[in-house]
């Protein structure tokens, strides 16, 4: 990347960070020397969403992105991934190509949007009139799957808060729920459960115990 480009690229970063404020980080990738060094950042601003510096590598989806076919790969705009806490990023990446068409250089933008879920879901509750109580399919049977799916929402709503924004005391309230609502009574809703809440089978029964114990507490 020539020192016109990075310049520029450098003060583009820092505009749209200042624009869109701390939850919007910006990184410049040079991706001529992608081939044989994984450090691809030259310029970031708000480096403290996804925990990069100048001098780490490229993120996964965005690897995946390039491995799919860099010579026909297009700009990719709004879409979501996570970081390794679970906090939810929109993104959106634009590639600089040399007149061959190989991506030279890339502009992603990651905008954390976990409390804006948060909102969203607490907006959501506040306005909402009524909640159905279950799925029913088109010959009149209920959808268990999409039942479970349904309480788990519910769990997360009550609690007002998005799973990567949990803490131990919030997922033991909403696992109550869940226990209250019987949903453990669905096959292999503990698997399910476990993985939504990132917890193991483990901290899954210690949880149960918890909400049971805090539920007679306040009887």
């Amino acid at each position: 990347m020539s020192p016109t480009i990075l310049d520029f690229c450098e003060r583009l970063a820092k505009g749209i960070a200042s624009q869109f404020g701390n939850d919007c980080e910006v990184v410049v990738h040079d991706l001529e020397h992608l081939d044989t060094s994984p450090s691809t950042i030259v310029a970031i601003a708000n480096g403290h969403v996804t925990g990069r510096d100048i001098g780490d590598s490229i993120s996964p989806e965005m690897a995946a992105l390039l491995q799919e076919g860099a010579d026909k790969l297009g700009d990719q705009f709004a879409y979501l991934n996570k970081t390794p806490d679970n906090r939810l990023i929109k993104s959106t990446a634009i590639f600089f190509r040399d007149p061959n068409g190989k991506p030279i250089a890339a502009l992603s933008i990651n905008y954390d949007i976990t409390m804006l879920i948060a909102v969203e879901r607490i907006l959501t509750e506040f306005t909402a009139t009524s909640h159905p109580t279950h799925k029913v399919s088109e010959d009149g049977s209920v959808n268990i799957s999409a039942l479970l799916d349904e309480l788990i929402d519910q769990s997360v709503a009550i609690v007002g808060k998005p799973i990567a924004l949990m803490n131990k005391q919030d997922k033991i309230r909403a696992i109550g729920f869940l226990d209250k609502c019987g949903a453990f009574l669905i096959t292999k809703s503990g698997q399910r459960v476990c993985k939504y809440f990132g917890i193991s089978k483990y901290t899954l029964y210690s949880y149960l115990d918890a909400a049971k114990k805090l539920a007679e507490e306040e009887e």
